[in-house]
């Protein structure tokens, strides 16, 4: 009986793995034919492995940009993977409505704590959440609202140029202000998040190895969110995280332990007392709430907002929010500094606004939207070296799509390369590859194409909540520096571009 019991499986066997050798067949064929009218190189037809590589090298933007050169306005980065450089199909793919939801690229890229993922504005895949995050804090990230947290970012400021004086002023020594302007924004951030600089700017050092965790997580992001099941092999396994002793995300952990000194002084003082008064801060001489207070009141305030939304508020804050800013600060610094003729026109445009005594120090958010030549360069840099150096994913719905006259089935996944849609030269013009503010300071309609062009804070209804805090902190923070210190760069040729999810000055 053995014996025939091991020939009946044997012939089991032999039929099996021919039908699931010709099921996987079947299968690769279908996703090979159903985007063989999306041009690309031959073998992203076939694997995901090509564009895991590119971003693995730091390069994905610029071989992406290649490819769009040499390909057109669609091009097949992997079997299901389309990427887009048309600007006018921007609306058609961010929408108001959540039409095309996010990718399960966002999974990867959203934080875990205690074996949970914390749904953040910015990576949740749920529409309904993405609605019950954002709409009880929206106002607050208004700039209206905002510009009512410039002592918080002045104080920051202020704090910034004690430390350059003492540090590098008074000692004549080098400073390395791509470093500096990352503490800065983690500072300040930390500063309106908490109202507690984050000890960057203090201690002169990377605390916590906050930098590094940021930086690390990118990039285990980035690389696998290509492929986002393997990160349910490598970092969201059960079994492994069972047996994992590694300490959580810093950032996570930093974030919780400022909520339970604040949820104990909420016992302490009562829920008015710190809604209404400035007493809990860490600069009492501030008369405004800081972000976290404001989060725990939109919490009591509707109970229907999620459990964890008051964290996932405050670490978006002080996470992507620092970072993404630190990257435009050094980009607008680096082109000024690589392009000493437009460095010189802003130099004069702060001056001769000095000089008619409309700018204090620091200046103040309504004095430097006065600064139109300052304008044109913070838009520049975010044409030239958006923050974010890949496409912004989304999955095509169920009834498809037609993107740039071709149609693409439910369920690929589609996104804008920003590196390329701006530098679309029927929008930006023929020099799209040269820093060139000016021509930003055209006539209106002109103008305003290029505004609806630019994603350097997204698109749609999961644009970015924080552009409005990051423009508070780049509009104030570049004229004040300018207009108080003459920089320079001795080691200019040495920076290069490192794609970790977001493009960083390196």
């Amino acid at each position: 009986m053995a014996v025939i019991s091991i020939l009946a499986n044997s012939t089991a066997i032999t039929l099996i793995l021919p039908a699931l050798g010709l099921v996987y067949l079947a299968s690769w064929i279908y996703t090979y034919y159903r985007l063989s009218h999306i041009p690309g190189p031959w073998y992203a037809a076939w694997s995901d492995l090509p564009r895991m590589y590119w971003v693995w090298t730091g390069n994905s933007h610029l071989k992406q940009l290649e490819l769009h050169r040499k390909y057109g306005a669609l091009v097949r980065l992997g079997p299901d993977a389309v990427s887009v450089s048309d600007t006018t199909e921007i609306p058609n793919i961010y929408t108001f409505t959540g039409k095309f939801k996010k990718s399960n690229f966002y999974s990867v890229l959203g934080p875990y704590h205690r074996g949970q993922a914390i749904p953040m504005l910015f990576t949740t895949q749920d529409e309904n959440m993405h609605r019950r995050l954002r709409q009880p804090i929206a106002s607050i990230y208004s700039m209206t609202n905002l510009v009512g947290f410039e002592p918080f970012v002045d104080s920051t400021i202020r704090f910034f140029f004690e430390q350059i004086d003492t540090r590098f002023v008074a000692t004549n020594n080098v400073c390395d202000l791509s470093t500096w302007l990352q503490a800065f924004a983690f500072d300040v951030m930390g500063e309106i998040t908490v109202s507690k600089r984050l000890g960057f700017l203090a201690e002169d050092k990377n605390v916590s190895g906050l930098m590094n965790v940021l930086w690390d997580h990118f990039q285990y992001a980035a690389v696998v969110g290509q492929i986002p099941w393997l990160d349910k092999v490598f970092k969201k396994n059960p079994i492994i995280g069972y047996f994992r002793t590694t300490q959580p995300n810093a950032i996570v952990a930093y974030t919780f332990q400022q909520m339970m000194q604040r949820k104990k002084l909420l016992e302490e003082k009562g829920v008015s007392s710190i809604m209404a008064t400035a007493e809990t801060t860490a600069n009492p001489d501030l008369d405004r709430r800081d972000f976290m207070s404001r989060f725990f009141e939109a919490k009591i305030k509707d109970p229907k907002v999620p459990e964890m939304a008051s964290a996932a508020w405050s670490i978006s804050n002080i996470g992507a929010g620092s970072d993404t800013t630190a990257i435009t600060l050094r980009t607008i610094l680096y082109y000024l500094l690589k392009n000493p003729s437009t460095m010189q026109a802003l130099l004069d445009e702060i001056r001769t606004a000095k000089a008619a005594g409309k700018l204090s120090d620091p200046v103040t958010w309504h004095q430097a939207r006065e600064l139109p030549y300052l304008d044109a360069c913070i838009k520049e840099a975010g044409r030239v070296h958006p923050a974010f150096g890949l496409p912004l994913e989304r999955v095509v719905p169920p009834e498809g799509a037609k993107i740039c006259g071709k149609n693409l089935p439910p369920g690929t996944v589609v996104g804008v390369q920003m590196w390329a849609a701006h530098r679309d030269e029927t929008i930006f013009g023929g020099d799209v590859d040269e820093w060139r503010p000016e021509r930003w300071l055209v006539d209106e309609p002109k103008r305003w194409a290029m505004d609806k062009a630019l994603l350097t804070f997204g698109a749609g209804n999961r644009s970015c909540i924080g552009k409005n805090i990051a423009l508070l902190e780049i509009y104030k923070l570049i004229p004040s520096l300018l207009q108080r210190y003459k920089a320079s760069f001795p080691f200019l040729s040495s920076f290069r571009n490192q794609n970790l999810a977001y493009t960083m000055l390196a």
